[in-house]
């Protein structure tokens, strides 16, 4: 019976994080609109967005491969799979073990592999022009996050999220520069990732700036609606990420009760509210930058993860 519990608990999270993605992406865009004074979509566009592409008739390019039409469904299973191992309103459930940061990278970036392979195999300009963009972006954001991986090991000596988690919420962590410095880097790191503001922006179709539209531009239908459902629980996942690693505050531990779990669950929605506000209220604050100044801005996370890793080896050799 415990057994059968835990799994239900472990299934509840997995379908959470799918069924709330669209909304936070919804909810960003309603902030942004009204913070400029604009009415805005409703919370639930996403939704719709989705549901009229999932009835839309799938169109494919003549020289489109068996792999052009097998990728979204692969991507979106990486991404929901990662989305799902962060613990968001409860640690230590019945897969918490595979919950590992470096599980959770090799996902993403098998995604991002899938994803740039889509955007070169019909052989459009546009295709080829994202997936090197993706590509170049690739080459400093996962050094980066593996130097913040590093510095969150040495801290709690583990890459476990649960661990880390629970290590974070006792006293012996106190105020540390390194965790600071590797907030900071998870945060350039989260906007690059998403195709956000600086680096990117989702609502704009110019050549001469976007990344990730150019890569699904010839994708319809179903695909289409599969892929954007990806990116919306990719954003999901890293908020939650950031939420867990450094707000891991409400939530519940193994076996808690349904009224732990419920105060966990009322937390995660507080800090998706939050991390969306902040978000919308950053991408309405700066404006986009060029795509040759986008190395500049990920090399300051990749610095910062190896300040903070650095100042951790010396801390401790003290």
């Amino acid at each position: 019976m415990g057994l059968i519990l835990d799994l239900a608990i472990q299934g509840i999270q997995m379908f959470l994080v799918l069924a709330l993605a669209p909304l936070l992406t919804g909810f960003v865009r309603k902030v942004k609109a009204r913070l400029v004074r604009r009415q805005g979509p409703p919370l639930l566009q996403p939704y719709r967005d989705l549901l009229r592409l999932m009835r839309k008739e799938v169109v494919l390019a003549q020289n489109a491969s068996w792999l052009f039409r097998v990728i979204p469904y692969m991507i979106f299973a990486a991404t929901w799979v990662a989305a799902a191992l962060v613990p968001t309103f409860a640690i230590g459930l019945q897969i918490s073990w595979s919950a590992d940061l470096i599980a959770i990278i090799a996902l993403l970036g098998s995604a991002r592999f899938f994803l740039a392979l889509a955007g070169m195999d019909v052989g459009t300009s546009f295709g080829g022009i994202g997936a090197s963009r993706e590509v170049m972006i690739a080459t400093l954001a996962e050094p980066a996050m593996i130097m913040i991986v590093f510095t969150l090991a040495l801290v709690a000596n583990s890459t476990q999220l649960s661990t880390i988690a629970n290590h974070m919420l006792s006293a012996a962590v106190g105020l540390r520069v390194s965790l600071g410095l590797a907030l900071i880097g998870l945060v350039i790191i989260a906007l690059a990732e998403n195709a956000r503001i600086p680096v990117d922006n989702p609502a704009t179709h110019l050549e001469l700036t976007m990344v990730h539209e150019a890569m699904v531009l010839e994708y319809s239908g179903r695909h289409l609606a599969v892929i954007e459902l990806a990116a919306y629980l990719k954003l999901l996942l890293y908020i939650s990420l950031i939420a867990c690693l450094f707000l891991p505050w409400g939530l519940a531990s193994a076996g808690a009760g349904v009224a732990a779990y419920g105060k966990g669950i009322v937390a995660y929605l507080c800090k998706l509210a939050l991390g969306g506000f902040l978000l919308a209220f950053f991408e309405t604050s700066v404006a986009k930058m060029r795509v040759f100044r986008v190395p500049d801005f990920l090399g300051v996370a990749l610095m910062l993860g190896l300040l903070g890793t650095l100042l951790l080896f010396v801390s401790r050799s003290l």
